[in-house]
This record gives structure tokens, C-alpha cells and sequence, in this order.
């Protein structure tokens, strides 16, 4: 086989594995219609990775993995029109104005969604940990390794797996599970989540993982 960037990686002392704990829970990220629906600002060839979402967190329920939604939500100033609680990331990135509340590309998509009794973090910034309850969540529950899937890899997916292992908590990133702007954004985040934070894994291997996993 043709040596690859990651074999470079390998050679350099990077790419090694953070493993698997006992107690892993699948944790979706901001599967908003912002980025299925035809005329959105935030429009991406995401759909075979939203159907892998979908699989995955049907595999995890199933087994009796636990399963964590994230969404985004921003409070608009009735009489300025401007965003109060977006900070620098809105003015970074003003096509974020989807997410104000009420808005219907803000609302997460048909399938999967989160079951009841699931939890549903909302946030304002990329990393799913930046400014909200998760790690508290997490760890309440005792879930020591995080499958992470959801939109889009060199954003939010890409920030919260480099927060998740920053706050003790196994990444495991689910490539095919996960969706981006264009295939060499999405490959080259990968490549680097592989090399310096997080596992990636396929669908396959990440479903396989809930075999040995105890319930939390």
C-alpha cells in the first residue's frame, strides 16, 4: 500500500488512538434544516451523512447507547434586530442569523430526532462543551467516550471533538456520519482530528463499538 498524510503523521509521533471506554454515548451534532434546505445560506451536500446519523443513533437506542442532541439558537433584539447572545462567531459568520429562535431552518431534521427523555444541549458557539451543560451531562451519567456525527466536520463536529478530548472524554468521529461544504474540507479535517484529537472511525466500526458498551 502507498504510504499516505497519515503514515507522515505516524512517522512524526502523531495519530496514535484514545481507545474506547466502557460507557459511550452518541452525541449529534446540529442536524439543523439550515443545511438540507434548498435557498438556506447554509446549504451543503449533507444528506448521506444525515442518513448516517440516522443509522447510527437507531443502532445506539437500540442497544440501549445513550444518545445527546445539539442545537443552535440565537435571541434577536426586538428593536435592533441584532443578535444579543452571538458574540464575535455571528459577526464572523453573519449567515448564522438562520439560527435565531423561531426560525424554521434552525429546527432539526425529520429523522433523527431526539426521542423523548433525550437530551437536547443548544448552544451558540461550535463546540458543543463552549458555554453550556454538557460535560456535566456527561459525566452525571458517567459516559466516558463520546461518538460524535453531525454538520459540519470542520466546524462544529471539528470543535467540539478537540473540546471533548480537552475535558477527559474519548472522541471517536464517525467520517461517513459526518458533513461538510465540499468532500476536501470534510477529508482534510478528518485527517487532521485522526492525526492530533480524536479516532475516526467508519459507521460500521462505530455501531460495532456498542457491543461491549454498559449501560449509562
Amino acid at each position: 500500500m502507498t504510504p499516505g498524510p497519515i503514515d507522515d503523521y505516524r512517522a512524526s509521533g502523531f495519530a496514535g488512538s484514545v481507545g474506547v471506554g466502557e460507557r459511550p454515548a452518541v452525541l449529534v451534532i446540529d442536524l439543523a434544516r439550515a443545511y438540507t434546505e434548498d435557498g438556506s445560506p447554509l446549504r451543503a451536500p449533507v444528506e448521506d451523512a444525515v442518513a448516517a446519523c440516522g443509522r447510527l443513533v437507531d443502532a445506539a437506542r437500540g442497544l440501549g447507547v445513550p444518545v445527546v442532541f445539539t442545537r443552535v439558537e440565537y435571541q434577536i433584539d426586538p428593536e435592533t434586530g441584532e443578535v444579543v447572545d452571538g458574540g464575535l462567531f455571528v459577526r464572523k459568520i453573519p449567515s448564522l442569523r438562520v439560527f435565531a429562535a423561531g426560525s424554521p431552518l434552525g429546527e432539526l431534521v425529520d429523522h433523527p430526532r431526539p426521542a423523548p427523555g433525550e437530551t437536547v444541549v443548544t448552544k451558540q458557539y461550535a463546540s458543543a462543551f463552549s458555554g453550556t451543560s454538557l460535560a456535566a451531562t456527561l459525566t452525571a451519567r458517567r459516559i466516558d467516550t463520546l461518538v460524535i456525527c453531525g454538520l459540519s466536520t470542520s466546524g462544529c463536529v471539528r470543535a467540539t471533538a478537540t473540546d471533548a478530548i480537552a475535558h477527559g472524554f474519548a472522541p471517536i468521529v464517525v467520517a461517513d456520519a459526518c458533513g461538510d461544504r465540499t468532500a476536501a474540507i470534510h477529508d482534510a479535517n478528518l485527517l487532521d482530528l485522526q492525526a492530533k484529537y480524536a479516532d475516526v472511525v467508519d459507521l460500521d466500526a462505530a455501531i460495532a463499538l456498542f457491543g461491549d458498551a454498559r449501560p449509562a
